[in-house]
């Protein structure tokens, strides 16, 4: 821990005065300017104050804290499977003795009968492997569903997004469930999974470790007590460390889930147990999904008075049908390109009544999480739903935005034949020099074996595209919401449907002729699969310390509007995570910082520069 304090970002002890310029999507000319917003003194000195507080003592104590946690856990560990080694090969013995028996019985008996004996040996073997099989079995396998008795293959998996398919499909939103200690203000799948969701949230906090520091340093000083946080987000093992983090600084939170897939069930269980009031389960219908948001939202003894949202769901729903609530919240704290587009079209019609904070714009989401998180997990969802081999594949990427750009480095990167479509001629000249062919999706429709959306606007790939595309396409979106693909003219009488693995369906046309769809259109890599932990610890601490702003921020200081975040946080986000890869940075001298003209302490670069 010595390490990651001694080599983040030094804190400065003064601080320019706010901008007061507003980030605005219609000012061009302001936009070519350094608009970042300076943070508020409240928080950095906060944080700088937790720091100084820190001595090396209790470094090295902290150090012999998880030292000694990790001993413990190994010596558990290691217990754990000395037992199960232990027992495997006791059956082990045990089947081999019957084996013996067996062989024994061929040895003494001739070749007088040799085909009955031959059927003795084989049904002797078969029970044998039985009685193995059934021992193995857990005593309460629970219903399995039917997409799950249809195909049992590589979609299993021992991570709960994939695992969950098994469980019981029917609503839970007439069941009573309570946790251990009384709190009934909740609604999800099944609270008897805390353990597993528990077991979960720990394997996570092990690769986001900037939270794990912000707790350390700012936990002491509660910069968020006081502040209750309403979210809508996805509900995974790495949002859930967010939550607990927020709860540790200080805040009271509620969630709903921002996609009916996401959810992982074993994940809202632990929250819930807790003391989180979260309203969501993996397999929402439509109208479940708007009625968790509005629980989460019309609670009679409790108001928000801050929003972290993800697609603006959560922002919308609140502005639409409780506008007294929505007037009096002091910030919103938006990390998507969706929910960003609603942010100013509310903006631009003058009623957004409260500040907002553009997460989605920050360096630190749209470099890490869109571009390397989805390089990653791109492919991650492609393999478990459709066990698709990408060499030699003829593949089209729709938009070259940084999600685009992830999604095609990973699958050149594997032998795929990769086409782009784009509408920005900028974005188009990056693919073209990144050796992608740059063209429209209806001149290689038919040629095609996959295509995946990424560009965060509606009817990208229509009816017209889907009846043209040959037998055995792939079809997915890797954008936020489910409008990228035209699904509502799939619904139709001619066209059936056929779900063949949990988030796989094919879409029949009356030939014969099928696509593949995944996840319904929806987000695919966090629907099918999962997401790396260590990218979403840099945007959950980029959530937090957004947060963190807006809700201590002197009056004033912000306006009804749309904000970037500091670069400063950017900066300082980037530089909790270096210490886990051993990294050094160089220090500039007084006269390097007085040659480029910035204090040394940075922001190094002004807020026009194009990482």
């Amino acid at each position: 821990m010595a390490e990651e304090i001694d080599q983040t970002l030094p804190l400065p002890d003064e601080y320019p005065e706010p901008c007061e310029d507003v980030v605005n999507g219609d000012e061009e000319e302001e936009n070519n300017k350094d608009q970042s917003v300076k943070c508020s003194p409240n928080l950095l000195q906060m944080l700088k104050a937790a720091e100084s507080r820190r001595t090396p003592q209790s470094w090295d104590r902290d150090r012999e804290e998880a030292s000694g946690t990790e001993e413990t856990e190994a010596q558990k560990t290691d217990m754990h499977e000395r037992a199960a080694v232990q027992s495997y090969c006791s059956q082990c013995e045990s089947r081999s003795a019957s084996m013996k028996k067996v062989y024994s019985l061929v040895n003494i008996t001739k070749a007088k009968d040799q085909e009955a004996v031959q059927s003795i040996c084989i049904k002797q073997i078969q029970f044998n492997d039985q009685k193995h099989e059934f021992n193995k079995r857990p005593a309460n396998t629970g219903r399995r569903s039917l997409s799950r008795s249809i195909s049992q293959s590589s979609t299993d998996s021992y991570s709960s997004a994939c695992s969950e398919s098994s469980e019981d499909e029917s609503s839970p939103r007439d069941k009573l469930q309570a946790t251990s200690k009384g709190l009934s203000d909740f609604c999800i799948k099944n609270i008897q999974q805390t353990e597993f969701g528990r077991r979960e949230i720990t394997i996570a906090e092990q690769e986001m470790p900037a939270l794990m520091i912000l707790r350390k340093r700012a936990g002491g000083e509660k910069p968020l007590a006081g502040a209750k946080v309403m979210g809508c987000t996805h509900i995974t093992p790495q949002t859930a460390v967010l939550m607990e983090t927020l709860s540790r600084l200080g805040a009271q939170c509620r969630w709903a889930a921002c996609n009916i897939f996401s959810t992982q069930n074993a994940v809202a269980a632990a929250l819930a147990e807790g003391g989180i009031s979260v309203f969501a389960w993996k397999g929402e219908s439509e109208d479940d999904f708007w009625w968790c948001i509005d629980r989460c939202v019309g609670a009679e003894s409790w108001q928000p008075n801050m929003i972290l949202d993800d697609g603006g769901d959560l922002t919308h729903w609140i502005q639409k049908k409780y506008p007294s609530i929505f007037k009096k919240l002091k910030g919103i704290v938006e990390e998507s390109v969706t929910g960003i587009y609603r942010l100013y079209q509310l903006s631009k019609a003058g009623r957004l009544c409260v500040p907002a904070m553009n997460v989605n714009d920050s360096v630190t989401k749209q470099k890490f999480d869109n571009l390397y998180c989805c390089k990653e997990s791109v492919l991650d969802g492609l393999k478990r739903t459709t066990d698709v081999m990408f060499g030699g594949k003829q593949v089209v990427v729709c938009g070259y935005g940084e999600v685009g750009k992830g999604c095609c480095a990973a699958l050149k990167a594997l032998g795929a034949v990769v086409n782009v479509t784009e509408a920005d001629p900028i974005c188009a000249l990056q693919a073209c020099m990144d050796g992608f062919r740059v063209i429209k999706l209806g001149e290689v429709v038919r040629q095609v074996d996959m295509v995946i959306t990424c560009t965060g606007n509606k009817n990208v790939v229509g009816r017209e595209h889907m009846d043209r595309m040959k037998n055995g396409c792939i079809v997915c979106n890797m954008g936020h919401s489910n409008t990228e693909i035209d699904l509502v003219s799939l619904r139709t009488a001619e066209l059936r449907w056929e779900r063949v693995r949990p988030q796989v369906d094919h879409v029949i046309w009356p030939d014969g002729r099928r696509i593949v769809l995944l996840a319904e259109g929806r987000l695919l890599n966090l629907s099918c699969s999962t997401v790396p932990s260590f990218v979403l610890s840099i945007t959950a601490t980029t959530q937090a310390l957004a947060l963190i702003e807006l809700y201590s921020a002197p009056e004033g200081r912000y306006k009804q509007d749309v904000y970037l975040l500091p670069k400063k946080m950017d900066e300082y986000v980037a530089s909790l995570h270096l210490p886990t890869f051993d990294a050094h940075l160089t220090e500039l001298t007084d006269e390097q910082g007085k040659y480029l003209g910035i204090s040394k302490h940075g922001p190094y670069k002004p807020n026009y520069y194009r990482y």
